[in-house]
């Protein structure tokens, strides 16, 4: 459990009144304990009854169930070439963090062991402000076109009529939309059923930039934080019984792991590409459904993660954290990829819309880097003393904000995000657009069931069963486009599938 203050306090109303007792209210009666009028004037009941109708805040509408903790991130390798970000520069550089990782779809009362993606979220608390993390546990995405965004977790979601899950909008969507076979892969192996969030691995998906020293250049990065616990995972049966039987499993080991001092870690490592690379590569790295083979594109170690510090109140420090990928630091920037430009409005947009316009000043984000922002004041719950009266508009001829560039920066490239330009920013035309399926979206997929699945006993059987299970669900008009998209991946998959399906249908 969470630290344990003991000592003794004056019980008081939220405004500071003392009180006698909290479990009384006040009644006008005869001093009969059963029989008499409540009152109006009875502060503390109304306030305990008004606070009770509020302390839900929305949920998120996606990731609401989750676990988290805090922890550190080491570095132990060197990539001063590669970023200026001084978070990641210095073997033994420390930094404190915050990690949240949660299903994807359910709400907050499901299971933890359900089949679903896992999000992997972190916070790394530095000296030149926050950096955000926010992957998935599958190195690939199920849509790269943000405008399918929404629809894909609709898909994934409720039926709007019936309020229930509903295998067949899940696979009407995914057999419309293809491009998403290899995360769908991902997800029916055995890999969509994780023993513990210990044993899930955080993936980048989206290419990133590093930034040099004073913005002499850059590279494009994928991120990888493998779990050194391994990545075990749970059989389909295994999962199920313990979503009726322990719906709190994950949770639970985590919690219980760090209160053991077993503390959790995961090793960061980084694919890097050069500008020319990407420009001549096979697929389009800003493609989210497509991995970088590690074939061509190595795993260079970076640094170190470890979770040992349990919330001291889950609602103060896990539901109310807020991750977005726009959270940058120097020497860290955003690529091209168009889910990622998507993403990084619709995240903190989200976050103000469940906690406020100034949720960044929450303790448990706010940035352990100094803050000065006048330009952003005043809304709901702003704790951070407002600004007084300083100066609220920009280029004010009294102001105490100095730029950083004039503050004793070489430069300020080597601060702003992303100011050192790829030329793919600036090719092509504006145009309404929407990527087709085509045959390159199935050939990462085929490895993974012939490649990957196939040497391990069992795997393919599992997948084939999983899926089998799931579409047999879905309405039959479905079937057969899910069929023929399994069938491209590769063809004694789509038979196995449909002999499967039929075999239940019998």
């Amino acid at each position: 459990m969470g630290s344990v203050d003991t000592e003794t306090r004056l019980y008081t109303l939220a405004e500071g009144c003392p009180y006698a007792d909290p479990a009384t209210a006040q009644r006008f009666s005869d001093g009969s304990p059963i029989k008499g009028l409540m009152l109006l004037q009875d502060t503390q009941l109304i306030e305990t009854l008004a606070h009770f109708s509020r302390e839900r805040i929305p949920e998120r509408v996606v990731h609401a169930r989750a676990v988290g903790a805090w922890g550190e991130f080491e570095v132990t390798h060197d990539i001063s070439h590669l970023t200026s970000a001084k978070f990641l520069n210095g073997i033994g550089t420390k930094s404190k963090t915050l990690s949240r990782i949660s299903t994807v779809g359910p709400e907050r009362g499901s299971a933890d062991t359900i089949r679903d993606v896992r999000g992997w979220a972190l916070k790394i608390f530095t000296e030149q402000g926050n950096q955000d993390f926010v992957f998935n546990d599958i190195p690939v995405f199920f849509v790269r076109d943000p405008v399918k965004f929404p629809s894909l977790n609709r898909s994934h979601k409720r039926h709007p009529a019936t309020n229930v899950t509903d295998a067949t909008i899940f696979w009407d969507f995914h057999s419309q939309n293809q491009e998403g076979i290899h995360a769908l892969m991902f997800l029916f192996s055995d890999r969509g059923t994780p023993r513990s969030v210990r044993h899930v691995n955080g993936y980048s998906g989206h290419a990133y930039k590093l930034v040099a020293p004073g913005g002499t250049g850059f590279h494009y990065v994928k991120f990888h934080f493998i779990s050194d616990q391994g990545t075990d995972t749970m059989t389909a049966d295994e999962a199920t019984r313990l979503a009726g039987a322990d719906p709190d499993y994950h949770t639970a080991d985590l919690y219980n792991s760090i209160a053991a001092s077993r503390f959790p870690s995961w090793t960061l490592k980084v694919q890097v590409m050069t500008p020319q690379q990407a420009e001549a590569y096979r697929w389009n790295v800003f493609d989210m459904t497509k991995v970088w083979p590690h074939a061509d594109f190595p795993l260079q170690p970076v640094g170190k993660l470890t979770l040992n510090k349990n919330p001291d109140n889950y609602f103060a420090d896990i539901e109310q954290a807020a991750f977005s990928p726009s959270t940058m630091v120097p020497g860290i920037a955003p690529s091209a990829d168009p889910m990622l430009q998507a993403r990084m409005f619709a995240y903190p947009d989200a976050a103000r819309y469940r906690l406020g316009a100034n949720y960044q000043q929450l303790p448990n984000n706010r940035p352990a880097a100094p803050v000065y922002s006048p330009y952003e004041r005043d809304g709901r719950a702003s704790i951070n003393g407002n600004y007084g009266g300083d100066a609220s508009y920009v280029r004010a001829t009294a102001t105490r904000a100095v730029a950083f560039a004039s503050s004793g920066s070489k430069t300020a490239a080597a601060f702003t995000p992303g100011i050192t330009a790829h030329d793919v920013w600036a090719l092509g035309s504006v145009a309404e657009y929407t990527s087709d399926v085509v045959e390159d979206d199935f050939v990462q997929a085929r490895a993974f069931w012939r490649d990957v699945l196939g040497p391990q006993p069992g795997q393919q059987a599992h997948f084939v069963s999983n899926v089998a299970g799931h579409i047999g669900l879905a309405n039959r008009e479905v079937w057969e486009a899910t069929f023929d998209m399994f069938a491209r991946v590769a063809p004694e998959l789509g038979k196995a599938v449909r002999d499967a399906v039929l075999a239940r249908d019998a």
